[in-house]
C-alpha cells in the first residue's frame, strides 16, 4: 500500500453495517457488498485480466499484488543512505501543467502520519468545477523506503487506465511536498484493517488503488522477495521468503474470497507467528454451507505449491474465470460496467462526503500535512484515506442514523433555524408537516417536510432520497437537520402543483399528453423498481410540478415517507437481480406486490386522466366499505359516456394495470413496452370529453386512498361468545355435576 494513512480503531461514519448472509459472523467489519462476494471478486479479476473485448492487458504496466495491497508495516530495515527521489509531473489530458494554487481545499477527508487528504475542486482549466481527491505528502517526513514507494504509486496510476482501477489525473512537487491528484470517491470502501484499497464510486462500481508496495512487471520466471502486506493474506510462499511470482496473488485472492464468504480469516493465529505458522501447516477447514462451487474455488486457490494453485498455469487468470463458481458471469459486459452492482451509497450533492470521519471533515481545510509518530509506532495505515468510510458495528438501521447524516453535512452542531426561516404550510400530513422556508444565506425558496421522529423513524426516505435524488423526475433533498424530535428535510419548491390539479384545469387535453405524462412518470417508477425500491404511496397528491410549464419533464415524484428499498435477511441493500441467494421468498413476494400497488396507482391515475372521474369512487361521500368492495371486485367501467372519445389501446392499459390479481398486473417494464406509450406521437391531439368536476374527482380521489390506508378495527364479541370459553364453560359443567 502506499506510504500514507490514517490510524486504524477509529470511529467511522454513517452508514450501517450488515453480517454474513450465512449468519456466521461479519463478513467484513463494516462491509455494504460482502453478500455480493462474486460480484466483488469478480470485479477485481476483471482488474487484473485482459479484455476479452478490447485486448488490453493490464499485466504488462503492473502487477496488481494482492498481498501487497493490503496495509501493513514492512519489516525491511530502513535504508539510511540519504537520497532525492525525483516524481515527474503528470498532467491530465487536455489541461494545462497544475500547481497548488489551482485547486481550492473544500473539506480534510483524512489525515496520517505522512500527509493529508483533501476534497479539491478544480479553479481552472477545461476541468474548472471538477471535484478530485487530493493527496499531500511532506517530504520532510517520508523516508528513501516511503518516496520509492510514493513514485512507485504514482507512476503505476499513470501507466494504468481500467475502469475498475482509481485515476491519477494530476501529480506535481513543490520544493516541500508532493501532491497526486486522483478521483474522488464517494461511494465508500469494504473497510477493514485490510480491505480498504476496495473503494466504491457512487453507483456502487468497485475501484481499486493502493498501488505503493505493488511490484512492476514480474513475470513468471522472476521472484520478488519483499516481506510486507498483512500476515494473514500471505501465501506460503511470502511467508517463507522463498521467493514469490504471481502466484502469490492469488492465494490472497483466495483470503479475500474466503473472508467476504465466511466472515473470518481462513489462517489466523493469536499472534502472528502462529499465524503464519498456520498458513504454512494448518489444516483448511472449510465451511460446509459454502455451495460446492465455492468449496472448490477456494480449494484450488489455496494450494501451498504455488505451481499447483489455480491462475499459476499458463493460462493465468483465464483458468479463474474459466471455473463454474463464475459460470453466469459476462467478463465483457463486466468490463465495460454493464453489470448493475448489488449495492447504490447513499450520497446526493457531488461534494457530499456522508461516509467521511467527521473528525476530519469538521476541520478547517489547510495545506499542512501532520507530524509524523515514531518510526516505532505499531500502528496499520490506510493507503488512500480520501475513500469513503463507514461505522465499524453491526448494527440495523435506526433513527439515530439520521443524526449521523447531519454530522456529515453540517460541521458544527447547526440548527435548521441557523439557517433557514420558516414561512407558511404547504400541507399537513399524519407524521409530518410540509412548510415553505428560505435560506437566510441565499435568500432561496425551498420546501422543508418536518417529521416527527416519535410518530416515524425516516431514515429509509433519508437514504432514499440520497440515493436516488438526483433522478431528474425525483424531488432533490437539499439538506437534513435533526433538533432530537424533528428530523427537517429541505427540498426543491414545487412551484407548479399537483399534477391531476394542473390536467383537470387544463381545458384542452389530449390522449398524446396522456401519454407523455404517463411515460414520464412511469419511466421513473421503473428505475426506481430495478433500484430495489417500491414508493408504496403513489397517489396524485404526491406527483407535482416543479415549475408552472406544465411539461412533462417537469415532473417530479415526492414524498417517500411509506417508501421501502429491498434488503436482504441481514439487512444489506439489494437490488432485485441480487436477490436469490439473499432475500426471504416472502420478502420478495412482498416486494413484488408493493410494487404491483404502485402501478396499480398509477393506472388510477391514467383512469382519471382520461376521463375526469375516478374508477372506484364517484365522490367524497363515498364510504370507506364501499370502495374497498369495488376494488376487491376488480370491476371498474370502460365503456360508454366518457369512454366513447377514448382510444382502445388505451382502454386495453388501463384494464392490465388496474387488474384484480397483482401477478397478472403489468409491470413498469411492461407498461413502457406498451403499444399505447410507445406510440404516442401516433395519438389522436383531439381533445378529451372528460368529466368537468374537479372538486369531486379530487374528494374522490381522496376517499380512494384513505379507504386504502384505514386501518378497519376489528368487530370484538364478548369474551363469553368464544370457542374457547363456551369449551371451558361445558369442562366447568360437566366438572360441577360430577
Amino acid at each position: 500500500m502506499g506510504p500514507f494513512g490514517r490510524p486504524g480503531g477509529a470511529q467511522w461514519g454513517a452508514t450501517p453495517a450488515w453480517t454474513s448472509p450465512h449468519g456466521c459472523g461479519v463478513c467484513v467489519e463494516t462491509s455494504k457488498m460482502s453478500s455480493h462476494p462474486q460480484y466483488i471478486c469478480l470485479t477485481l479479476l476483471s482488474s487484473s485480466i485482459t479484455s476479452a473485448e478490447d485486448n488490453w492487458d493490464i499485466r504488462g504496466c503492473v502487477n496488481l499484488h494482492w498481498v501487497t495491497f493490503f496495509r501493513c508495516l514492512c519489516s525491511l530495515q530502513d535504508d539510511v543512505t540519504v537520497k532525492e527521489i525525483s516524481i515527474t509531473h503528470h498532467v491530465k489530458e487536455g489541461s494545462e501543467k497544475a500547481d497548488p494554487r489551482q485547486f481550492e481545499l473544500r473539506k480534510v477527508l483524512g489525515q496520517g502520519s505522512f500527509g493529508k487528504v483533501f476534497l479539491v475542486k478544480k479553479m481552472t482549466g477545461p476541468d474548472a468545477g471538477q471535484l478530485y481527491a487530493m493527496k499531500v505528502l511532506k517530504k520532510a517526513t517520508l523516508k528513501v523506503r516511503d518516496r520509492v514507494r510514493t513514485k512507485m504509486e504514482r507512476d503505476i496510476l499513470v501507466e494504468v487506465n481500467h475502469p475498475f482501477i482509481v485515476k491519477l489525473h494530476y501529480a506535481f512537487q513543490t520544493e516541500g511536498k508532493l501532491y497526486l491528484i486522483l478521483d474522488f470517491l464517494r461511494g465508500g470502501d469494504l473497510f477493514t484493517p485490510s480491505l480498504a484499497f476496495i473503494l466504491l464510486d457512487e453507483e456502487g462500481h468497485i475501484k481499486l488503488t493502493d498501488f505503493g508496495l505493488s511490484k512492476e512487471a514480474i513475470d513468471h520466471e522472476n521472484k520478488a522477495y519483499s516481506f510486507c502486506g498483512t500476515v494473514e493474506y500471505m501465501a506460503p510462499e511470502v511467508v517463507n521468503r522463498r521467493g514469490h511470482t504471481h502466484s502469490a496473488d492469488w492465494w490472497s485472492y483466495g483470503v479475500l474470497m474466503f473472508e467476504m464468504l465466511t466472515g473470518t480469516l481462513p489462517f489466523q493465529g493469536k499472534d502472528r507467528k502462529e499465524t503464519m505458522t498456520m498458513i504454512l501447516k494448518a489444516k483448511l477447514g472449510m465451511p460446509q454451507f459454502l455451495s460446492s462451487e465455492a468449496q472448490s474455488l477456494l480449494r484450488n486457490l489455496f494450494k501451498r505449491n504455488p505451481s499447483n494453485r489455480l491462475g499459476a498455469g499458463p493460462d493465468g487468470v483465464e483458468e479463474i474465470k474459466r471455473h463454474s463458481f463464475y459460470a453466469t458471469i459476462d467478463w465483457n459486459k463486466l468490463f465495460r460496467r454493464e453489470i448493475h452492482p448489488p449495492f447504490k451509497p447513499a450520497s446526493g450533492r457531488p461534494d457530499d462526503t456522508f461516509y467521511f470521519d467527521p473528525e476530519f471533515t469538521a476541520k478547517t481545510p489547510k495545506d499542512s500535512p501532520g507530524v509524523p509518530p515514531s518510526a516505532n509506532a505499531h500502528q496499520l495505515f490506510r493507503g488512500f484515506s480520501f475513500v469513503a468510510i463507514t461505522e465499524e458495528e453491526t448494527q440495523p438501521v435506526q433513527s439515530n442514523n439520521v443524526s449521523s447524516i447531519v454530522q456529515q453535512l453540517h460541521r458544527n452542531t447547526s440548527q435548521f433555524s441557523d439557517a433557514y426561516e420558516l414561512k407558511e404550510d404547504i400541507g399537513v400530513g399524519s407524521y409530518s408537516v410540509c412548510k415553505r422556508c428560505i435560506s437566510k444565506s441565499t435568500g432561496m425558496e425551498y420546501a422543508v417536510k418536518i417529521i416527527s421522529k416519535a410518530k416515524r423513524d425516516p431514515t429509509e426516505e433519508v437514504e432514499i432520497l440520497l440515493r436516488y435524488g438526483q433522478h431528474p423526475n425525483i424531488i432533490t433533498l437539499k439538506d437534513v437537520y435533526d433538533d432530537g424530535r424533528s428530523v427537517y428535510l429541505v427540498t426543491e419548491l414545487l412551484k407548479g402543483g399537483e399534477l391531476l390539479d394542473k390536467i383537470l384545469r387544463q381545458k384542452f387535453f389530449s390522449e398524446r399528453e396522456a401519454s407523455a405524462v404517463l411515460y414520464t412518470i412511469t419511466k421513473t417508477v421503473e428505475y426506481l423498481h430495478v433500484q430495489g425500491v417500491v414508493h408504496r404511496d403513489l397517489k396524485p397528491s404526491n406527483i407535482l410540478y416543479v415549475d408552472e410549464s406544465g411539461n412533462p419533464e417537469s415532473i417530479r415524484i415526492c414524498d417517500f415517507g411509506f417508501a421501502k428499498q429491498l434488503r436482504a435477511e441481514n439487512g444489506l441493500l439489494m437490488t432485485p437481480c441480487y436477490t436469490a441467494n439473499f432475500v426471504a421468498p416472502e420478502v420478495l413476494k412482498k416486494q413484488g406486490y408493493d410494487a404491483a400497488c404502485d402501478i396499480w396507482s398509477l393506472g388510477v391515475l391514467l383512469y382519471t386522466m382520461l376521463t375526469g372521474f375516478t374508477p372506484f369512487a364517484n365522490g367524497p361521500e363515498d364510504t370507506p366499505e364501499e370502495i374497498l368492495a369495488r376494488i376487491g371486485s376488480g370491476k371498474f367501467s370502460l365503456s360508454g359516456g366518457y369512454w366513447n372519445s377514448v382510444s382502445t389501446e388505451a382502454k386495453d392499459l388501463v384494464s392490465k394495470m388496474l387488474h384484480v390479481d397483482p401477478h397478472q398486473r403489468l409491470t413498469a417494464a411492461q407498461v413502457l413496452r406498451h403499444p399505447w406509450i410507445i406510440h404516442r406521437d401516433q395519438l389522436p391531439k383531439y381533445q378529451l370529453n372528460r368529466q368537468d368536476a374537479p372538486h369531486l374527482v379530487k374528494g374522490a380521489m381522496a376517499a380512494t386512498y384513505s379507504a386504502l390506508n384505514r386501518n378497519v378495527p376489528p368487530v370484538l364479541e364478548p369474551v363469553t361468545c368464544s370457542t374457547l370459553a363456551q369449551r371451558r364453560g361445558v369442562k366447568k359443567l360437566t366438572s360441577t355435576a360430577l
